[in-house]
């Protein structure tokens, strides 16, 4: 086991490990991983939102119920670590609508994957998960410091007017900063306008008489 890194905050627990170049992550909450694969965004994790249908279905059958997106009127978390203080949230037998049970999904991390990001909730409020990678992506370019790339996403996502928890952990996979990608030359498409067309076929009336 190469690294283990919790990262918590009230409504949410994130947990990944490496194990020489497999990648762990387990999430109960509506935090989120995304690993940078060449510049693309590959998420690893799922948001428990508990108007996601999955979770909507789990909450119904456990006894509980989804009003306005909230768990029971009252939490915008459908998985969680925490709130065993709100009644109903949580049975003895852990069957309540409010699990704390995690999803796993994992990874064989290749030399094209180059860092992840997790955060809470109000990063994924105002970024999506390729405009977060593309904007780490070219921060670590330009000075290579996860922990700096930390501080601009959360300074970014405030300036968006972020309104909720803002928790983020950068994780590089090699030592060098993002190489520059290029990209191939867009195809140049050229079309011809109504008035050309139009004089064109004035000029192909006037050979014909």
């Amino acid at each position: 086991l190469e690294n283990l890194y919790f990262c918590l905050s009230s409504f949410f627990l994130k947990h990944f490990c490496m194990i020489d170049r497999s990648l762990l992550v387990a999430n109960a909450g509506d935090c989120r991983a995304v690993v940078c694969c060449r510049g693309k965004a590959v998420e690893m994790s799922r948001d428990h939102k508990p108007s996601c249908n999955r979770e909507k279905m789990r909450i119904e059958a456990s006894g509980g119920y989804v009003y306005d997106g909230y768990l029971n009127g009252l939490l915008n978390v459908a998985r969680a670590i925490g709130d065993w203080h709100m009644e109903g949230m949580k049975a003895c037998d852990g069957l309540g609508p409010l699990s704390a049970e995690p999803e796993v999904m994992m990874r064989n991390l290749t030399e094209e994957d180059e860092f992840l990001i997790i955060g809470c909730d109000g990063m994924w409020d105002v970024f999506r998960s390729q405009n977060a990678v593309d904007f780490a992506r070219r921060r670590l370019q330009e000075h290579n410091d996860p922990v700096a790339c930390c501080k601009e996403l959360v300074d970014e996502a405030i300036k968006r007017k972020s309104g909720d928890n803002l928790s983020v952990v950068v994780v590089c996979f090699n030592s060098i900063a993002p190489p520059v990608l290029t990209a191939p030359r867009p195809r140049v498409q050229r079309s011809i306008s109504a008035e050309g067309l139009k004089e064109l076929q004035g000029f192909l009336d006037s050979l014909a008489d």
